[in-house]
């Protein structure tokens, strides 16, 4: 089949404007955002396109030397696939309908990688270590950026706004760009010379529950309380919108008053009370902001986000859930497998703690980790890269680089050190623990001059501070406060000094060997 010249259906164009009574309704054919120019296709595997028209009308769609022809259903929504191609471009794709002609210029074949999550994940270059030399550098038109325009939604939205729009990387593009995604993409492209996509959609101070698709945790009991808060937090929003707006006006006046007299304004404005069209809703993110990308076939996706959650009234046993149920939902939506899923743990942050206690980060870290038993998960632990009095750490180019070590071992088949040494088993030896891991690459190593944050606890469950030593690839803990130890955790603070390495330079994770309740949990 040929595709019809341009000027050919201008003609049709003129003559449906003269005679507009004696012919059917039509409509011209549109694509989504996602599928305009500058755009990277996902190679080696099926591609879909899609978009709408009049219902009933044929559809033509020619990439490469593929053509493929369909017709609008009853709803005009369409959709075909192209067959896997190989890594290249650029090429034009051509969408045509009876009315209209679209060709998509610039378009590249390689790897869509979709970053989520919150301030950390959308954290932008200008933000960053060394950020006016990385920058400067930045300039590779074969990574192409598309970041998602924020919306909230309950219910799935098709596309998202018109000014989304893919854009090649150069020194004016990555300025406002997800640094996390660029340094991940950067560093793949060192690796292997085929085009990198990022496609970002992050929320600042989102939590997880925003993007898990509603569906799936009306679907789950274990969400019910949840689910009967938010519900609660809407029904006292006035009041408390009503007691926001007093205590604004006040701190307003004082602010100004600060002003005039040549003074710091007074700290801790009022925060706006959560309500309708909050990115606090439950499922407003995915709704608004993932699914319309779920019809685009991808690679795999980054993840950065859990400050929101890791609060002292949240729970490490509610997160595991939510994140479980995010990386399982989003897989059956998108309807690819079991698709790579990276994520990062949480970095050290807030003041150190001097003995050891109990912890809502430690918490939410092992929850995370946890997400580690489902197939085709890889963590990037950030444990040493932390900064105590700023949630945002500005070295994001480690995130990137561990990232890339989790995405080329996973997903691309390198043979690589991809993890740090992560727990595995304890093993009692009368008065002393014996702790094995695995991934430890070439060896453990120690860095500093001792390895700190190990500590012990016997069966009364009150840890201190435990004596370490490397032993092979094992370490070995003990206390001669503790003579007959039965757990052991390591770095379960908001803030630890990370001092287990293996030999490849990856800190090893936080963990407890123990599983008692967390925090205001009943035994």
């Amino acid at each position: 089949m040929r595709f019809p010249r341009a000027r050919m259906i201008v003609g049709r164009l003129v003559m449906g404007a003269l005679g507009a009574a004696a012919l059917p309704a039509a409509a011209d054919v549109k694509l989504p955002r996602l599928v305009s120019d500058h755009m990277i296709l996902q190679r080696d595997r099926p591609v879909r396109i899609w978009g709408t028209a009049a219902a009933g009308e044929a559809v033509q769609v020619r990439f490469r030397d593929h053509e493929a022809k369909t017709e609008t259903g009853a709803d005009g929504r369409w959709e075909v696939w192209l067959p896997a191609s190989a890594a290249g471009g650029p090429f034009d794709l051509t969408v045509a309908g009876p009315t209209n002609v679209t060709v998509v210029t610039d378009v590249l074949v390689g790897d869509v990688w979709v970053g989520s999550g919150q301030s950390n994940m959308g954290r932008v270059m200008t933000l960053v270590t060394d950020a006016e030399q990385e920058i400067a550098r930045a300039n590779d038109p074969r990574i192409r950026l598309f970041t998602v325009p924020r919306l909230v939604s309950e219910t799935p939205v098709d596309d998202m706004g018109r000014d989304a729009q893919w854009a090649a990387t150069t020194p004016e593009t990555i300025k406002n760009f997800s640094a996390v995604s660029y340094f991940f993409a950067r560093t793949l492209r060192r690796e292997r010379d085929v085009p990198i996509g990022l496609v970002h959609a992050s929320w600042g101070g989102s939590p997880a529950e925003g993007w898990v698709p509603a569906a799936a945790m009306r679907s789950d009991a274990a969400f019910t309380p949840l689910l009967w808060q938010w519900s609660r937090t809407l029904s006292d929003y006035p009041g408390a919108k009503s007691r926001y707006d007093k205590q604004k006006a006040e701190w307003d006046e004082l602010a100004a008053l600060a002003k005039a007299q040549g003074k710091k304004e007074p700290s801790n404005p009022p925060t706006s009370p959560r309500g309708m069209g909050s990115h606090w809703t439950p499922g407003g993110l995915y709704g608004g902001m993932i699914a319309p990308l779920t019809p685009f076939t991808i690679r795999g996706v980054l993840w950065y986000q859990g400050e929101s959650n890791a609060q002292p009234q949240r729970s490490g046993t509610e997160y595991r859930r939510l994140f479980a149920t995010l990386i399982e939902s989003w897989r059956e939506q998108w309807n690819q497998g079991a698709f790579p899923f990276l994520f990062v743990q949480l970095a050290n942050y807030k003041a150190v703690q001097e003995t050891p206690s109990e912890s809502a980060w430690a918490e939410l870290r092992e929850a995370q980790a946890a997400a580690l038993a489902l197939p085709n998960t890889g963590m990037a632990v950030t444990i040493d890269i932390g900064e105590a009095d700023d949630i945002h750490p500005k070295n994001k180019q480690d995130v990137g680089l561990r990232l890339a070590l989790a995405a080329r071992s996973m997903a691309y088949g390198d043979r690589v050190v991809a993890s740090g040494p992560l727990f595995d088993a304890v093993i009692p030896e009368g008065a002393r623990l014996r702790v094995r891991f695995r991934h430890v690459g070439s060896g453990l190593v120690v860095k500093g001059d001792r390895l700190r944050e190990f500590a012990v606890a016997g069966r009364d469950r009150k840890f201190v501070w435990a004596d370490a030593r490397l032993d092979g690839d094992s370490v070995i803990v003990s206390s001669p406060s503790v003579a007959d130890p039965v757990a052991v955790r390591y770095a379960w603070a908001d803030n630890p000094a990370a001092t287990l390495y293996n030999r490849e330079g990856l800190p090893a994770a936080p963990f407890r060997s123990d599983e008692w309740p967390y925090r205001g949990e009943t035994p």
